[in-house]
């Protein structure tokens, strides 16, 4: 069956669901019921909250969950008085008297120690707190007060995270989960993947513009969403139109700094009847700290909503990255190369249209086209060097004389594109039985289908004969069954992955959430939780179609795959005003896909599943907000990783017995905000441990020191709707390398201004 076929068959499916469901009438005021909408303080619907009715004596006579659009209902009852209480763990407890035949709307002020409705966890909004999956929420406004300018800077802070940036703003940049691999973390925007065929993803010119939130689940999520998601999946949202007024709301910023530092931002965004808006526009340069590590970026992004009706809305995203970066190579060891750029191209578009087809049934369709062009250029040789590094000289084997002596590297030059396209397509229905007042408890049920078309082309277009072009179409079939009960929340689910590369693969998830206690004064809930998920990863286009002829493409591989466990437990306390989690997990993976030499006289090779590793650890969070404006967040990862089964002879750091490359045994973060008046101060604190590193260039560097790093921002929200701001980044000027051979960046400041009117 073809995808246009595919496309067709559910497009008709669901236009004709839709046509049926606008005939249904809202019965919700009638006589004998009660019904309503359980809402944030930003106007937000709260899914999954607790209703409970009670008589005027307090005795509960009926309890529900609302349902994604926040609604609830009881029906069949007496004219009598009633109290209706709705609560949801990380908000405050809301209760009323009500009587039948009236409709309500009841807003649930946030606790001190907040939580979050998370999409990513199990394709359905469902509240943090009734998680089992280790889940970390950055939302835009925690961002903006950190006056965070790249994503990756925002997700440094997370619990089991190492990122690496090869040098400054701009440059290549991995993010690390739990020990996984670079490429083992799935990216979404708006449920669009935006990874490389094969998981790789590079955060380079990733900004946090017109972002509303990022959304991080630990632990592999391949049973949701198959290839690629075997360490983590981040997804980030785009911001909806909202406004306080019939006019359109606009505003304005500009800043600048150090290192010839400059960025200005515009956006528009509101509501007009039936349609909402945000567009954002934002352009970003800075001269970093080395030669020739110039970047320039723009970003371009819009969401547009249509509501087609009460139960229906279709909803356009649109999103471009285009950057520029100079790539000067290993500076602290030798001359940069000044000609040497990166330019990357980044274009996303999405449209999804959601239906609440019957009050228990509910309906998406998305299609998404994300495209990636990437060109890499070094057209002129410079002079060859000799790697030094304080008392280290880059030594080689001369078979001339049978002696070592200082090594000659040389400049090549180049023009590498790498040209991506993805084409998605995905149905999901979810249907919601029962109710979690009964013995039974309350189902939710959901299926999907997905179909991910992918093309790229990867070569040097100087030296032609290497190129890959090359195709491939996956497809995916979800199923999940959620079990919710007053105290124990459950899902089970696994998805079957057909890809064309590797054939069809079955992969399951668990995942458990218990609640010992539901809360008190003193002592909060008391939350356990466990999680069991297989991974999968498939190779890339290189590793599968390389035509040679030093490297060759090996159509037999099969997927890189992980399992893992991961227990923990959520203790809330002091009135709400604290929450401790510690998490551990352990992870395995195996076939991790290596290049070995097959013809030692070309030094040719191929690609094969030969490496293993482990990574097991422990994560803990603890949250503070004891008032008057002030919160605060602390994190420590302890990370026991280790190479069980090398795939590579190439270098000793990749040894049988080794810790993994770049991921810290002990890393952590102290994040401090306060609110006072009109004024936000923010601190982050980065702590990054001893790692296992290599400098590739023969002066024998294994490890890595580590580091610690003080950012400190500020805002003040005038009188006169303008906003003054101002960051100092590594405030303790320290001079250290996230990767060996590149210098990250020194003291760095900017301030500016915002107008919104």
């Amino acid at each position: 069956m073809t995808a246009r076929l595919i496309l067709a068959c559910l497009l008709t499916t669901l236009l004709g669901l839709l046509a049926l469901s606008a005939h249904a009438q809202d019965s919700s005021a009638a006589p004998g019921t009660i019904a309503g909408t359980i809402l944030d303080p930003n106007g937000d619907a709260l899914p999954r909250a607790t209703v409970r009715l009670l008589d005027q004596s307090g005795a509960e006579l009926r309890r529900t969950l609302t349902d994604n659009q926040g609604h609830f209902l009881f029906d069949g009852l007496p004219d009598n008085q009633y109290l209706l209480t709705a609560a949801l763990i990380g908000f405050e407890t809301h209760t009323e008297p009500v009587r039948p035949g009236t409709r309500v709307s009841l807003v649930l002020e946030v606790a001190p120690v907040r939580e979050q409705v998370v999409v990513t966890a199990t394709r359905t909004d469902a509240p943090s707190a009734q998680l089992g999956a280790s889940t970390t929420v950055l939302s835009s406004e925690e961002l903006e007060q950190r006056q965070t300018l790249s994503l990756s800077d925002g997700l440094r802070v997370l619990p089991g995270a190492a990122v690496t940036r090869s040098g400054g703003l701009g440059s290549t940049t991995s993010l690390f989960i739990r020990g996984g691999e670079s490429d083992y973390n799935k990216v979404f925007l708006d449920g669009m993947v935006l990874n490389d065929a094969g998981g790789a993803f590079d955060f380079t010119n990733l900004t946090t513009e017109n972002i509303e939130a990022v959304e991080v689940v630990r632990g592999p999520q391949s049973a949701l969403f198959g290839s690629d998601a075997m360490a983590s999946t981040i997804q980030l949202f785009t911001r909806r139109g909202r406004t306080e007024t019939a006019r359109p709301r606009f505003s304005f910023g500009a800043e600048g700094g150090n290192n010839n530092t400059w960025r200005t931002r515009a956006g528009l965004s509101g509501e007009a009847n039936l349609v909402d808006y945000s567009l954002h526009w934002t352009r970003l340069s800075t001269d970093n700290r080395e030669p020739n590590n110039f970047f320039h970026n723009t970003s371009l992004s819009a969401n547009v909503g249509l509501t087609l009706g009460e139960n229906t809305s279709l909803r356009l995203i649109t999103r471009g990255e285009l950057g520029r970066v100079g790539t000067p190579g290993q500076t602290a060891f030798g001359r940069p190369d000044l000609d040497a750029f990166l330019r990357r191209r980044d274009a996303d578009v999405g449209l999804s249209l959601r239906n609440q087809t019957t009050s228990f049934w509910e309906q998406r369709l998305r299609y998404g086209f994300a495209q990636s062009r990437q060109v890499s250029r070094n057209l002129i040789a410079d002079s060859p060097y000799v790697p030094r590094f304080e008392d280290r000289v880059a030594e080689c084997f001369d078979f001339f004389t049978g002696t070592f002596g200082p090594c000659l590297f040389f400049d090549f030059t180049s023009d590498f594109l790498n040209h991506q396209r993805r084409h998605q397509l995905s149905y999901q229905s979810d249907w919601r039985l029962g109710s979690v007042g009964h013995a039974s408890g309350q189902h939710l049920v959901t299926f999907a289908f997905e179909w991910d078309g992918e093309q790229g082309f990867l070569g040097d277009r100087l030296g032609p004969g290497t190129e890959v072009n090359a195709r491939r179409d996956n497809f995916g079939w979800v199923f999940q069954w959620q079990g919710l009960w007053k105290s124990v929340f459950l899902t089970v689910g696994g998805r079957l992955e057909d890809n064309e590369s590797f054939g069809t693969s079955a992969v399951p998830r668990v995942s458990l959430a218990y609640f010992l206690r539901q809360g008190g004064a003193r002592l909060g809930a008391t939350k356990l939780k466990f999680n069991f998920g297989l991974g999968i990863k498939e190779p890339s286009l290189l590793e599968s179609f390389s035509p040679g002829p030093f490297v060759v493409g090996n159509p037999a591989l099969v997927p890189e795959r992980t399992r893992s466990f991961d227990f923990g437990v959520e203790q809330r306390f002091w009135f709400e005003r604290g929450k401790l989690e510690v998490n551990l997990f352990d992870n395995r993976f195996r076939n991790l896909i290596g290049f070995e030499i097959t013809d030692f006289t070309t030094f040719g090779g191929s690609f094969f599943n030969v490496g293993r590793t482990k990574a097991r650890g422990t994560e803990v969070v603890l949250e503070l907000a004891p008032g008057r404006g002030l919160r605060g967040r602390g994190s420590y990862t302890f990370l026991d990783s280790q190479v069980t089964e090398s795939g590579t002879v190439f270098d000793p750091v990749f040894e049988e017995g080794n810790r993994l490359l770049r991921r810290p045994k002990h890393s952590g973060a102290l994040e401090l905000f306060w609110d006072w008046r009109r004024l936000t101060v923010s601190s982050t604190t980065l702590f990054v441990g001893r790692r296992t590193d290599s400098d590739f260039s023969l002066l024998g560097l294994t490890s890595n020191e580590g580091y610690v790093r003080w950012d400190l921002a500020w805002n003040y929200r005038s009188a006169h709707r303008v906003t003054y701001f101002g960051v100092v980044e590594n405030l303790l000027n320290q001079d250290y390398m996230e990767v060996l051979g590149f210098p990250a960046l020194k003291l760095t400041f900017r301030a500016g201004a915002r107008v919104e009117f």
